[in-house]
């Protein structure tokens, strides 16, 4: 199954109704394009749910140990500067940027982009969706992504200001200056 996307040019929701949409449909994983469709995404199979698993873990054991931010998982919907609710399959914020939004900010969807994203294509992902979806965090203030595309066997590392980096699987990954000290092993797909 792949992502349902609905055309909302003439609804217009406001931030609250999406997310009031969000809450009363908990079942399903909602987000929202710049361009205001609403995507409807489907499950990810064992595979890909374990591999997110374990890129989350492996960023939280680096943030425990550095406290420098914050990590998240999936279900995090985050209401990007350019428009789009954005949902990463782990995302991390500096503390200072975490700590200048209130509580309410913090308790709904954040009004943020975060520092550093993770998407993993899953089989049922449109790579060209995912590339646009990795634009839109750019556009929005992010400043290190890894699209990690297990079907073409290659990552696709996104910065500012930069043209998009592209490597082989298996590999190792660098949190640059964002994430400093913190690399991935991308030997899972080998």
């Amino acid at each position: 199954m792949t992502a349902l996307i609905l055309n909302l040019d003439t609804v217009n929701l406001t931030d609250e109704q999406f997310y009031r949409l969000c809450q009363v449909n908990q079942d399903l994983q909602l987000e929202r394009n710049a361009k205001g469709e609403l995507i409807v995404m489907p499950p990810v199979g064992g595979i890909s749910g374990n591999r997110e698993a374990d890129f989350i873990i492996d960023l939280g054991i680096w943030n425990r140990q550095t406290g420098l931010g914050k990590v998240f998982s999936s279900s995090t919907i985050f209401r990007l500067p350019n428009g789009g609710d954005r949902s990463p399959d782990a995302a991390w914020i500096s503390l200072t940027s975490w700590q200048s939004l209130s509580r309410q900010e913090q308790e709904k969807f954040p009004p943020i982009c975060p520092d550093f994203v993770i998407e993993l294509r899953s089989r049922t992902d449109s790579l060209e969706t995912l590339q646009e979806k990795m634009q839109e965090y750019l556009d929005s203030g992010l400043h290190l992504g890894w699209l990690i595309n297990p079907q073409q066997q290659q990552v696709e590392i996104y910065r500012q200001d930069k043209p998009v980096e592209i490597k082989a699987l298996p590999t190792d990954l660098s949190g640059e200056k964002i994430l400093p000290g913190f690399s991935l092993s991308l030997s899972c797909f080998e």
